[in-house]
């Protein structure tokens, strides 16, 4: 098992290329999967935070202001200008102008810390940003429910930003508690074991968020197409945007995992709210949605060294 954790680290893009092709390619075992889907959330939080450990993610009370004026910005001021552009472009009741407002409105995936861990960054910086965007969600998602009548009943989108907020408290506890019980100080050897048990419960979940997709590339290939290529635009765009403003600013130190938040949006979080003939499309833009996510450790590393090199 240990050799096997050794692996997955050094071979993580491969892993993660794995798990995109494996929920392309078996949709049987994606479809079985979905059920399960918030039981392996809560297990990669736990295999994350184990990973990290509570003294990279406890941050000092300054973070709290750079922090929360970024979620508000991403969350709240984004999606909100977004809305108006696409209203006066006429474009706002189609199903990619909806996905794209509800995307930039959404928290960062859960997963984003790993993602961080993957290119390097600070991932205790990328729990902070998931857990204050996330529990501001209720808040700063408000604004944009009020301008969006396509949604169902708000109550239903804040009841499941709640739920997911305490799945998160009580999975890093876990993890937390259980990184201070074992590795209280781990060896190299130890940390890349863990990087590679994150690794795998990382590229395994990634099958059943995609499950949505192998129907769709068999019925409407172009379609899929289309919804991938705006997904590409939209992560790799928000994540580049994010890096260039924020570079020569005071928020350099924090500028990657602003970016990979930016960029890295848990949309499925709307679903809950969503009546049923706006999902069908949308399924099919979450699924096309987890390939920029899960191939930026493997497309992007080079605009992040460029756009955090010192100069």
């Amino acid at each position: 098992m240990h050799h096997l954790l050794w692996l997955a680290s050094t071979h993580a893009r491969l892993c993660l290329i794995l798990g995109l092709l494996g929920g392309i390619l078996l949709p049987g075992i994606a479809g079985a999967m979905v059920p399960w889907l918030p039981h392996m959330v809560a297990g990669l939080l736990v295999t994350t935070a184990l990973r990290i450990g509570h003294r990279a993610a406890t941050g000092a009370i300054t973070d709290l202001r750079w922090g929360l004026g970024s979620v508000v910005v991403l969350q709240t001021v984004l999606p909100l200008l977004l809305f108006g552009i696409l209203s006066t472009l006429g474009l706002m009741l189609t199903p990619g102008a909806l996905a794209v407002v509800l995307v930039c409105a959404a928290p960062a995936i859960t997963g984003s810390v790993n993602l961080a861990l993957l290119m390097r960054l600070d991932a205790g910086r990328m729990m902070q940003i998931l857990v204050l965007g996330t529990a501001a969600f209720p808040l700063t998602v408000l604004p944009v429910l009020w301008v969006l009548p396509q949604l169902g009943d708000p109550i239903d989108v804040i009841m499941a930003a709640l739920k997911l907020l305490v799945v998160i408290l009580v999975a890093t506890g876990i993890g937390f508690a259980l990184r201070a019980q074992f590795f209280p100080t781990p060896s190299a050897g130890q940390i890349k074991a863990l990087d590679g048990l994150s690794v795998l419960a990382f590229s395994l979940i990634v099958v059943g968020l995609m499950a949505a997709l192998n129907p769709a590339l068999r019925s409407d290939p172009l379609a899929v197409l289309n919804w991938a290529v705006l997904a590409f635009v939209v992560s790799y765009g928000m994540q580049t945007l994010t890096l260039l403003m924020l570079r020569r600013t005071d928020l350099r130190p924090v500028a990657g995992v602003l970016a990979i938040g930016a960029g890295n949006r848990n949309i499925a979080i709307f679903l809950v709210a969503l009546p049923p003939e706006i999902t069908a499309p949308l399924m099919i833009f979450i699924g096309c949605w987890q390939l920029p996510m899960y191939l930026t450790p493997l497309l992007l590393p080079r605009l992040y060294a460029g756009a955090l090199a010192h100069e």
